[in-house]
């Protein structure tokens, strides 16, 4: 592509490089000059203006973002994802539903190396979108590039970003509660968070602070994934809650997670049927590592192990008002 300084009378079909204002003469940024431009210009006494020359074998910004974000071929019926129209080089991937997002780091990478002036940014793995949230953004830095480079790069987009949608449709919530304690503020945290997934919450029962209490309920429930709050934090696998779990027939996979607020949350099975054990920060509607766990196991990702692990990087999030101890206050 050529680029720079060229007399007025060799302008005509080429791309303006700045926005211009010169007299009564108004042109954008990136337009095509055409014949009736180039008289106005003369008219003006502008003698020469910087301009972009396509050459051969290249394509112009919008028709490169246009090849390039149908690369993730996504059809006009698609029930997760749609595409923008492109312009001034750029074009975005949007969600059209809550879901989480899947990121291929290793063909995004291998996208941006291709040419400098061919960019893709994208939502972080595993990022929780809302209808509406951008997941990708395209941009054609110069005013043409390559077409064999476009051809290349849209190549690998397939599959390098997706939507997961919410899979679960109801859940239940036990809390253990006593006399001197209202769960009313955490069942209300706890639907809200099931209602951004379209997980209804159909179920919710008030026990004692014990195992007992809570084993027996567990095996009456049938919804699709069970949660658990109970009025003192979970300080560890063996105490009231996970306890309770095992004592159902259930088993825990992860107790405690490098996610801060979140950090004493458990997961679980029973009867094929998953169960959260909540921190007690799950009581506001702030994000915390709730959210983390909550949206994968709504969209049907399993939750093991080695993925809470995974977590801490990025797990550190921000410090909410209601917290008792600041983490950056000493223990007296």
């Amino acid at each position: 592509m050529k680029f720079g300084p060229v007399p007025i009378g060799d302008a005509l079909g080429a791309i303006l490089a700045h926005s211009l204002r010169h007299g009564t003469v108004r042109l954008r940024k990136g337009k095509v000059l055409e014949a009736v431009d180039i008289g106005l210009l003369t008219e003006a006494d502008v003698s020469e203006i910087v301009v972009a020359q396509l050459e051969d074998g290249e394509i112009g910004e919008n028709h490169a973002a246009a090849q390039l974000i149908n690369g993730f071929d996504v059809s006009p019926d698609s029930q997760t994802l749609r595409i923008t129209d492109a312009f001034t080089g750029r074009t975005n991937l949007l969600a059209k539903i809550a879901g989480v997002v899947r990121v291929d780091a290793e063909k995004i990478n291998a996208f941006n190396q291709i040419n400098p002036m061919i960019t893709i940014a994208t939502v972080p793995d595993f990022h929780m979108a809302d209808q509406g949230t951008m997941l990708a953004t395209i941009k054609v830095i110069s005013f043409g590039v390559e077409q064999d480079d476009v051809t290349k790069a849209a190549g690998l987009l397939r599959d390098a970003v997706t939507l997961e949608p919410p899979k679960l449709s109801t859940a239940a919530l036990i809390v253990t509660s006593s006399d001197k304690m209202n769960p009313e503020k955490g069942i209300e945290a706890v639907r809200q968070r099931l209602e951004r997934w379209g997980v209804a919450l159909e179920s919710v029962a008030v026990v004692a602070h014990d195992e007992q209490s809570i084993s027996e309920v567990l095996p009456e429930l049938d919804q699709d994934l069970v949660l658990i709050l109970t009025e003192t934090a979970t300080s560890d696998i063996r105490d009231v809650a996970p306890s309770a779990v095992v004592s159902a027939g259930g088993r825990i996979e992860r107790f405690g997670m490098p996610v801060d607020p979140g950090n004493l949350l458990f997961v679980g099975t029973l009867d094929r049927r998953a169960i959260i054990g909540l921190p007690g920060c799950a009581r506001s509607p702030a994000l915390n590592g709730t959210d983390w766990v909550l949206s994968r196991i709504a969209c049907g990702i399993n939750v093991r192990n080695e993925d809470i692990a995974g977590m801490g990087v990025g797990g550190l999030l921000k410090e909410i008002p209601s917290r008792p101890q600041p983490r950056n206050r000493r223990r007296q």
